[in-house]
């Protein structure tokens, strides 16, 4: 049997086929035949779980009625920028429906201890350059993100045509008048020329299908919707000091465990971490903004340095790395090698070796008892999942009162109605932490809760079963003037916001563009979508090869990647040629793959 220790050659390389056996054995421990659908959404017997603990009962108003030229479904980034790209064009008439009692999207509903950016603050908070500020730090406290959102909605005027704590509810196309008529749970009425949805690709959180969940008689609530009433502390806090006397167990070890573990450890009586899947952990080294660094930025410093680390972590080649951190770094020394001949393939999986040894051996020279190491190493390539940062993790397994519970990629057998049983054995809590992560790019009717009714009557979800068609994921034929910030179909960065950004700016162009010349509707040609789909799975095979031996994650469709699951997802070209392909549209004044028709009858 490979126990994965034999892993380097004599010459002191990686041995690549006992790693690849390795990889393949762990990833064989975690494939199910359920695939994705193992998680379990959360129904009206656990909607607990998505209560909002941060605003009270929404506050008593009359229904709106209103016409606008553009409503916007979402108020976090991604439908913040839409609306300051309109106010930027000179577009006033607009609304934001938002389900949350203000701006920040899932950096309001995620204010779980600890939480911060992992991607570097400077390119991630947007519009900072427009608003004059800078992050406290490299990697920014979520509560200060929370709190740029809200400046962002200040400084564009933008609470006064949003609707809070307010969900859309139904969507049809009205084809006499060219225009979206829109209702709401609050019995608003809404019809507009255009809408723009930006639901973000992580819209709810999800649970594990675990057995008996809705039997705990402790306290249970998931890292989105953290319950600081139970442990004391609030978003931000070193130590939750009404954990002191409780037991508690956290299920899930991806990148909201990496953040709040560490606080949980130093508050609870016992934490137990329990773990399918270890979760690779490089060094974040976070650090407070030099004023030096501040003093130096030149206009259009913000849009450069997001450029550049969209240069790097596609292994373009760079004079400098800006951000020249683990994400650049690593991604950089991979992604030169992008070709599909043998060797180039074999090239970039010995960087991808090297690079998860070094991840390994950081973990043997951290945590101090080696069976607690050895669980904690991952043994899989480096993009199988969403790579980790951070600096108090690995550490936290130091503490006497933290035990890692390690599945060993079974998970977890059952929830007691008193605590968890994992291996056979019953673990006792007083408090159930899911960081079990959100539901990635579910069918857009199930992300904003409403199926989309376009020209005659069709229905969006109906096009999600089939396989997508749309035009840079962000048109389709049938729906016209919509909008969609969903990621789907569009290009694919870590950093989700620079593409938000870029998308943000075309919209605006876009309504801009019909302002002016009068267009009453407009929505893709068959042509044009039949090309992108084909463009989107032009790079299924490239997917394939890179995920196909990969543990089972959000990434691969919990290892069930089918053309489906491909074509409902990113298109795999990078960011930086999605971007591109969209500036070049926007350069050609004939406006090509839409049928346009106009206000006066052509």
């Amino acid at each position: 049997m490979d126990d994965g220790k034999t892993r380097t050659s004599a010459k002191g390389v990686p041995d690549a086929d006992a790693l690849r056996r390795k990889y393949l054995a762990e990833a064989e421990k975690r494939l199910r035949a359920d695939g994705p659908t193992h998680y379990r959404f959360i129904d009206a017997e656990l909607e607990s779980f998505l209560a909002d603990p941060y605003a009270g009962t929404p506050p008593a108003r009359e229904p709106r009625t209103a016409e606008v030229e553009v409503a916007i479904i979402g108020g976090g980034f991604g439908g913040l920028l839409t609306a300051a790209r309109l106010r930027d064009a000179g577009i006033e008439d607009f609304l934001i429906i938002e389900k949350a009692a203000d701006f920040g999207g899932v950096w309001y509903w995620n204010r779980y201890p600890g939480i911060a950016c992992d991607i570097e603050s400077y390119i991630y908070m947007p519009l900072l350059e427009e608003l004059g500020s800078l992050p406290s730090k490299k990697y920014a406290p979520g509560a200060e993100i929370l709190a740029h959102a809200q400046a962002i909605g200040r400084h564009y005027d933008l609470y006064p045509k949003s609707l809070f704590q307010t969900t859309a509810n139904a969507m049809v196309w009205n084809d006499k008048d060219c225009q979206w008529e829109l209702a709401t749970d609050r019995g608003d009425k809404i019809r507009a020329h255009f809408v723009c949805i930006a639901p973000g690709p992580f819209p709810w959180p999800k649970l594990p299908g675990i057995p008996g969940i809705e039997t705990f008689r402790g306290k249970a609530f998931h890292t989105g919707r953290w319950d600081y009433e139970y442990t004391g502390g609030r978003s931000g806090s070193e130590v939750l000091e009404r954990l002191a006397d409780k037991t508690v167990g956290v299920i899930g070890t991806g990148a909201s465990a990496l953040q709040c573990v560490p606080v949980l450890g130093r508050s609870a009586k016992h934490l137990y971490v329990f773990q399918r899947t270890p979760a690779t952990v490089d060094v974040r080294g976070n650090q407070p903004t030099d004023p030096a660094f501040a003093a130096s930025l030149k206009p259009g410093w913000q849009q450069r340095r997001m450029d550049n680390f969209t240069a790097a972590i596609s292994g373009s080649s760079s004079e400098i790395d800006m951000v020249n951190d683990a994400w650049s770094r690593s991604l950089a020394t991979l992604n030169r090698f992008s070709g599909d001949d043998p060797e180039t393939i074999e090239k970039r999986q010995q960087a991808d070796f090297r690079k998860l040894e070094e991840l390994r051996a950081r973990i043997d020279s951290i945590v101090k008892d080696p069976a607690t190491a050895e669980s904690l190493k991952p043994w899989y390539n480096l993009m199988c999942k969403r790579p980790g940062f951070h600096d108090e993790y690995l550490q936290t397994f130091n503490r006497p009162n933290v035990t890692l519970v390690d599945t060993e990629g079974r998970g977890i057998d059952r929830i007691t109605p008193s605590g968890v049983v994992a291996k056979g054995r019953e673990y006792r809590l007083d408090c159930i932490v899911y960081a079990t992560g959100f539901e990635f790019l579910p069918k857009l009717d199930h992300r904003i809760g409403f199926d989309i009714v376009g020209r005659g009557g069709q229905r969006m979800s109906e096009s999600w079963e089939r396989g997508i068609s749309s035009l840079w994921g962000l048109h389709m034929r049938g729906y016209p003037n919509c909008f969609i910030l969903g990621n789907v179909q569009q290009g694919i960065s870590p950093n989700f916001v620079y593409l938000h950004n870029e998308l943000s700016r075309h919209i605006a162009f876009v309504v801009a563009k019909a302002r002016t010349r009068g267009i009453r509707s407009m929505e893709p040609t068959p042509e044009a979508e039949s090309a992108w789909v084909q463009r989107v799975m032009s790079l299924a095979p490239t997917r394939r090869r890179l995920q196909k031996d990969c543990t089972p994650s959000y990434i691969n469709n919990e290892g069930h990647l089918d053309d489906l699951a491909i074509r409902n997802n990113f298109f795999y070209g990078g960011a930086a040629t999605y971007n591109k392909l969209l500036a070049e549209w926007r350069a050609d004044d004939s406006m090509p793959g839409l049928v346009i028709t106009y206000n006066d009858g052509r």
